[in-house]
């Protein structure tokens, strides 16, 4: 019989509560703490810095943050969904392009944006629309030395981006391994689209092994596979040599957020059962928490302290996942909770 966690666990911390949803958090190696907003249950600011009273300063400036009728993209966000802090102490912004999953994406919103944390000024803008596809939803990223990977969750598929020459390149285009095959469940409840279709979410989650040797991916329903990313960052690599190097790695239910460890150790959200697992490289599974206010956790973010931040935006609540009705429960909150593991050197600092 399906059942959801009834007790609160004490080791969950709540710490900043929000009117909106939010679906990332990520802090700088001096303690700012920045989130964003995917837009899922109203329009307003999309990414944040967040004072220590919990105070929501739109970041880098109001500018960026302007909502605008016709989604045009200039110095303006059209759709953010991930950023975080890189190795390089830089704040890296996925801005999807498109004004939501299954719409097409508007010319020249899909970008790479990337700020300086010491002047809060953009520094960096990469065009990603040359390797997007008409339906894509370019969704989240990853660091791995010189390359940058990224999801499509529009259009089944990865992204990898080459800081040294600039060169863009889409791999795994259509591949199974990237392709949301099966339903989603979050609650006990198969997740519907508006017009009552079944939620469809492609290339979503990934996360690098400390050793930079593997890329793990998945598309939300999951399953998890893995790749070596020797083969990813080989630009002379055909599509079916790649093809052959994917492994499916393991069998994960319908997911909200990942994180990874200094030990390649993945946490990751059961957005079924509201609990957080833990993966071990050898791929054994331990139930790391189970709470009654994990409803759908999303993009987690492991600190320099050990602590391990949590964003719990409920986006199975959401119109768009919940047959068009709207049932977010107010305040969203951020959890954390003391893991005791450091994040991977090759990730963030």
């Amino acid at each position: 019989m399906f059942g959801l966690p009834t007790e609160e666990d004490p080791r969950l911390e709540a710490t900043f509560r929000s009117d909106r949803a939010w679906s990332g958090v990520t802090t700088s190696g001096d303690g700012r703490m920045f989130v964003s907003f995917p837009g899922a249950d109203s329009p307003g600011v999309q990414v944040a810095e967040l004072g220590s009273d919990g105070q929501i300063v739109p970041y880098p400036d109001e500018t960026w943050n302007t909502v605008r009728q016709d989604n045009d993209p200039t110095n303006t966000f059209v759709r953010v969904n991930a950023l975080r802090v890189g190795p390089d102490g830089r704040l890296w912004i996925v801005d999807a392009g498109a004004p939501g999953v299954g719409r097409a994406a508007v010319p020249g919103g899909a970008r790479l944006i990337v700020v300086n944390l010491s002047t809060d000024t953009v520094s960096d803008i990469y065009d990603l629309g040359p390797i997007t596809k008409p339906h894509s939803y370019l969704d989240d990223l990853r660091f791995n030395g010189d390359h940058i990977y990224l999801t499509d969750a529009g259009e089944p598929g990865l992204i990898v981006l080459d800081l040294a020459t600039a060169e863009l390149r889409r791999v795994l285009d259509d591949h199974p391994s990237a392709s949301d095959q099966r339903p989603m469940y979050a609650d006990g409840q198969l997740l519907r689209t508006p017009d009552g279709g079944e939620v469809r979410i492609h290339t979503d989650q990934l996360e690098v092994s400390p050793d930079g040797r593997q890329l793990y991916f998945q598309p939300a329903s999951g399953p998890m596979s893995r790749i070596a990313t020797r083969w990813l960052d080989d630009p002379l690599a055909t599509p079916g040599e790649l093809s052959d190097q994917v492994e499916t790695w393991l069998d994960t239910p319908t997911t909200g957020g990942t994180a990874i460890d200094a030990n390649g150790v993945i946490y990751l959200n059961d957005a079924n059962q509201r609990r957080l697992l833990a993966i071990t490289p050898d791929r054994e599974v331990e139930t790391l928490v189970a709470d009654p206010r994990l409803v759908w956790a999303d993009a987690m973010w492991l600190d320099g302290q050990g602590d391990l931040w949590i964003p719990v935006p409920q986006l199975n609540r959401s119109a768009g996942f919940n047959g068009g009705e709207q049932a977010i429960e107010y305040p969203v909150w951020i959890y954390k909770m003391h893991v005791g593991a450091m994040p991977a050197a090759n990730d963030h600092r």
